[in-house]
């Protein structure tokens, strides 16, 4: 299945941070290693996809902070 045309392009979600949590994330970007690693060889649609499991592993992340402050 051909791949659907982007406007744009999709952006890398990196803030300079670059270090990562005790499960291998950037805590900056919430990126894995093989993510990081290899952003600039996936196609918009890979690139769409992990910024959909960087938003839900930074929500996992904020909701676990969460509990452990109260």
């Amino acid at each position: 299945m051909p791949e659907q045309l982007e406007l744009f392009v999709v952006p890398n979600p990196c803030r300079g941070v670059c270090e990562t949590d005790a499960r291998g994330f950037c805590q900056g970007c919430y990126r894995s290693r093989s993510e990081r690693f290899s952003w600039g060889q996936m196609s918009d649609s890979q690139k769409q996809e992990v910024l959909r499991l960087c938003r839900q592993r930074e929500r996992r992340m904020l909701r676990s902070e969460k509990t452990t402050d109260n």
